[in-house]
């Protein structure tokens, strides 16, 4: 060996001090990022001996000579040493690399922690780059004020009455186990105290004997999923964030904004009923193409969060009360607490001991010993529920509504207030009635999402049912006459005897749940695939006809390119409807997809046209004088909309926002936007500031000649999509070849299958595995494919087009966007390791459309470069093109191991041949790593692949900071 291993972790930082294009405080990175390595290496040896070790060395350094000269002879070189390993050796391999990048990527989040300190204390928000930065609350404010010339009573009026709508999903893109997010959550606390400035010898060396532990309690952990997650474990994952870092952060966030608003001349606070931060679910509600999402399970996930709710209400009440200890009270409080003192009525019996204890002289406690009363029923009655589907606890006996909750809290504020004590009331309980205004009784408001075909069955049913036809044969026309005159009746439309397939009675049970259970549990009711004003009117009345006391808000979701060009029209149309526009009382709102619309048409043609649909909705709207609320459906890959939510928001057509918005937050994305306190901060101030900026200081219009421009350019970027994904008739047989699609399912990283269908092909395959594929293989097709095309039209119909484009990224918000994620994309790629794939995977007559497909990608980047001139990818953002570059040695040694992995994968003799051999041969050796291959003793692979393989794609997605 040309290096010894331990030295491995200060070579490491070493290339990183190296790094062209370092910034300085990046030095911080570099310590973090060794120290983790270190102590990794050093459990591995204890773990797996020294030869495990060096091989782990090996594989780095040839790596790295690959990133250095990009020379394949390395990639050859280190997949011989792939293809030498035993089973067991493999997994620890796999294993191995996979966790460095997981530790590289919780180093980081501790150094942007460190790196927004460090701004704060210098007073600096202004050196920030285009992907890195920060809409800062305090700093937004400030601009809008000196800069804008903003009055500060203009910026707090829009402040208090804005709304950003946060929507978490259960989308499968999150790669991690949540025991492992755990696990990595107290690796980052330990490696932040670590580095505090106040620490004693005695708390570092405890410190470092707990970081020790828990990398070791991560790497011991199974990282693979051995079943799929049902909605409920989804829905119990997303809401384990509510509990650790959103429950509090929203107050402390709510008072950071409180400080900002006083630095600008408000000596008010927003008001605690303000609904500046919302938060709202499709976990268990997204039955669009999940047949695991049943009736029963939506009714779960709402009493399951219910009862969270109130159990963390429940468990900080208790503060509150001992906190309010003081006598002086209002009369109208006075009189309260004297009622409840003098009532021997209780229902819960175990509490009469607390209240005797409660002297009256102690009014607050009196008060808020009942509200902890109810809370404590609340919380039993909904676990009842969930248990056994009844409860002996009488409704009556709980909270109903969120006005019951909130009433005693805004008497105790009320009484503070007047008897001078303002200063106390603005502390905990200030903070806790913005909680109870946040998360109301249900802690989060559930979507239902359903495909139109669906409810166009129901309706055909019922037609066929009474003798008048078939739904689904009328025109649009006849539907719409129809329902109308339905929705202005009274009478019932059919009964149990109505004829019901599996599919008719999901739409009717799933209706039946809503009105059942406490209206506020619901958000939104979405209507993906919808086209037509119908699709809304058939929801109101299948609604109506399942007695939902109080309907949800109807949404339709336009996605494909075609559907998005025809979204206003169609909203036109409903709004042109008396009924419906009376029915929304002048607030609509309306969802666009990115992800569907992105593999309809590919990235530019999407963006562009997602853009324009948004201004042409705004119009509509704006005609028919209805609120539009825009709710944007991103993924975290830029080939689904995603990417730095700031730039994303301040990137939006002027007048899209207003106030008014509403986002997806899914998968990975969660957890790297509320996986730790200071990830929550400064993912609600982003949020927060930038709606705020967009609707008080608007982006600039695009010109007219730009618009031209790059209406051609989509049309050209469509064309060679389309003639390339769709029309290609070697494409699907390569794509499936030359990527890991086909055992993209094995991950179980969801509870919802890849297709929307069984049978077919790309167009039947969900965005998600069409983007993950891709981006396994660092080509990211998805993303790019497209722009070369649009770039080369133009500039060889006229050489000055060249400029105009480059005055478009200077000068346009939404362009610069555009080309900077791409140009992101490109920094994350390598087209010589998508060549790799080629050589194992794809059979010889497909090699030379992989190569036609790689020179594209080198043309587009060269253009895409011009474009924004730049000589290297991410010369404008030294930060990020660091960052990327130290990852690339780890990502590159999981591809060639996910490569040959997939070989022998795919190659049945390999599996006939030993798997018999191999099996004897594990159950037989005492080697540690052999135990690894029998967690997965059923595969139909040959022992160690499956889980190799796994371990691989788990790996590249951390690594790339890109499931889907």
């Amino acid at each position: 060996m040309a290096r010894s291993l331990e030295k491995l972790a200060s070579i490491d930082a070493q290339l990183r001090l190296l790094a062209p294009g370092k910034v300085s405080e990046d030095d911080k990175l570099v310590e973090y990022d060794a120290l983790l390595l270190d102590r990794f290496l050093d459990i591995l040896q204890d773990l797996h001996g020294d030869d495990l070790k060096e091989t782990v060395q090996e594989c780095y350094e040839l790596s790295a000579e690959y990133e250095s000269k990009h020379d394949p002879k390395k990639l050859e070189e280190l997949g011989n040493v792939m293809t030498s390993l035993d089973p067991g050796d493999s997994i620890v391999i796999a294993s191995s690399f996979s966790h460095m990048l997981n530790l590289a990527n919780l180093a980081e989040e501790v150094q942007i922690a460190y790196r927004r300190r460090a701004k704060l204390k210098r007073g600096d928000f202004a050196d920030e780059n285009s992907a890195t930065t920060e809409s800062d609350i305090e700093e937004t404010l400030k601009r809008l004020v000196v800069q804008l010339k903003k009055s500060p009573e203009e910026v707090f009026d829009a402040l208090k009455n804005q709304t950003v709508d946060l929507v978490f999903t259960a989308h499968p893109t999150q790669s991690v186990r949540r025991s492992l997010l755990q696990k990595h959550a107290r690796i980052r606390n330990c490696l932040a105290q670590l580095y505090a400035k106040d620490i004693t010898p005695d708390d570092k060396q405890e410190l470092d004997e707990a970081l020790q532990r828990e990398i070791q309690a991560a790497f011991r952990t199974d990282e693979i999923r051995r079943t799929p997650p049902t909605p409920q474990d989804e829905m119990r994952a997303g809401m384990s964030y509510f509990h650790e870092t959103i429950w509090k952060g929203v107050p402390k966030f709510l008072r950071r904004v409180d400080t900002a608003l006083k630095n600008i001349g408000i000596n008010e606070r927003v008001p605690y009923n303000a609904p500046l931060i919302q938060f709202s679910s499709w976990m268990g509600g997204d039955r669009d193409g999940n047949p695991r999402v049943t009736p029963e399970v939506t009714r779960d996930v709402c009493l399951l969060a219910r009862m969270m709710a109130a159990n963390l209400y429940y468990s900080q009440i208790e503060d509150l009360m001992f906190e309010l200890s003081m006598w002086r009270c209002s009369d109208e409080l006075r009189v309260r607490a004297d009622e409840l003192h003098r009532s021997s009525k209780k229902d819960a019996k175990h509490y009469i001991e607390f209240w005797k204890q409660i002297p009256p002289s102690e009014p607050y406690r009196v008060i808020l010993g009942d509200v902890r009363d109810k809370l404590y029923t609340t919380r039993e009655r909904s676990r009842h529920m969930l248990a056994n589907g009844i409860s002996d606890i009488p409704e009556e006996a709980t909270f109903t509504n969120v006005e019951q909750f909130l009433e005693p809290l805004e008497l105790c504020y009320r009484s503070l207030c007047s008897c001078g004590d303002q200063p106390i009331a603005d502390g905990s309980l200030l903070d806790f009635l913005r909680q109870v205004s946040t998360f109301g009784l249900s802690l989060v408001r559930l979507d239902i999402r359903q495909e139109s075909d669906r409810h166009t069955d129901v309706i055909d049913a019922i037609t066929k049912h009474l003798g008048i036809g078939s739904y689904r044969d009328w025109s649009e026309e006849k539907r719409q006459e129809w329902l109308l005159s339905e929705l202005s009746g009274k009478r019932p439309l059919f009964g149990p005897d109505l004829p019901k397939t599996e599919e008719i009675a999901d739409v009717l049970d799933t209706l039946h749940v809503i009105s059942e259970l406490p209206s506020d549990n619901f958000g939104a009711y979405i209507i993906s695939m919808a086209t037509a004003p119908s699709d809304v009117l058939a929801v109101e009345l299948l609604q109506r006809e399942c007695r939902v006391k109080k309907p949800l808000r109807v949404v339709p979701l336009f996605e494909k390119l075609a559907d998005l060009e025809a979204a206003p029209a169609a909203v036109a149309r409903l709004f042109s409807v008396d009924w419906y526009r009376n029915r929304i009382n002048g607030k609509q709102e309306v969802m666009i997809g990115y992800s569907d619309s992105g593999k309809d048409a590919g990235r530019l043609s999407a963006a562009w046209q997602l853009y324009k649909a948004q201004e042409e909705l705004i119009k509509v709207a704006k005609q028919y004088g209805v609120k539009l609320t825009m709710f944007h459906g991103r993924g975290g890959t830029v080939g689904r909309g995603g990417g730095p939510t700031h730039l994303a928001i301040l990137s939006q057509p002027p007048d899209t926002i207003h106030g008014s918005l509403r986002v997806t937050v899914q998968g990975e994305v969660i957890e790297q936007s509320f996986g730790e306190e200071h990830l929550c901060f400064r993912t609600l101030q982003r949020f927060t500031a930038a709606t705020l900026e967009h609707g008080m200081h608007p982006p600039v219009s695009p010109k007219p000649e730009w618009r031209a421009l790059l209406d051609e350019m989509a049309i050209a970027a469509t064309k060679e999509y389309r003639s390339i994904v769709f029309q290609e008739p070697r494409f699907v047989e390569y794509f499936r070849l030359a990527t890991p699609e086909l055992e993209y399912g094995r991950m179980n990283i969801g509870s919802r299958p890849s297709k929307r269908k069984p049978s077919g092909g790309i167009e039947s395959l969900r965005a998600i595995p069409w983007i993950f594929a891709w981006t396994q293989t660092r080509f990211h097709l998805p993303v790019w494919l497209g722009f070369g095309a649009a770039f080369k039209y133009i500039m060889e119909k006229d050489i000055r087009n060249l400029h105009m484009l480059q005055e478009m990224y200077n000068a346009w918000p939404f362009f610069r966007v555009t080309i900077d994620l791409v140009e992101m994309v490109f920094a994350k790629g390598d087209p010589g390791i998508a060549a790799l794939y080629d050589k194992l995977l794809v059979s010889k007559d497909l090699w030379d459309f992989g190569e036609r497909l790689r020179a594209n990608y080198e043309g587009t980047k060269s253009l895409l470069l011009k474009v924004a001139g730049h000589k290297d990818l991410l010369e404008g953002d030294p930060y990020l093109k660091q960052r990327l570059r130290l990852r690339d040695s780890y990502i590159t040694t999981l591809n060639v191991h996910q490569a040959y992995t997939l070989k022998r994968i795919r190659d049945p003799s390999y599996h006939v041949k030993l798997r018999p051999h191999l099996s004897k041969e594990i159950m037989e050796s005492s080697k540690p790593a052999a135990e690894l291959v029998k967690l997965n003793p059923t595969s139909e692979y040959a022992p160690g692949l499956e889980d190799t393989l796994i371990l691989t794609m788990k790996g590249i997605a951390a690594g790339l900071q890109n499931t889907g």
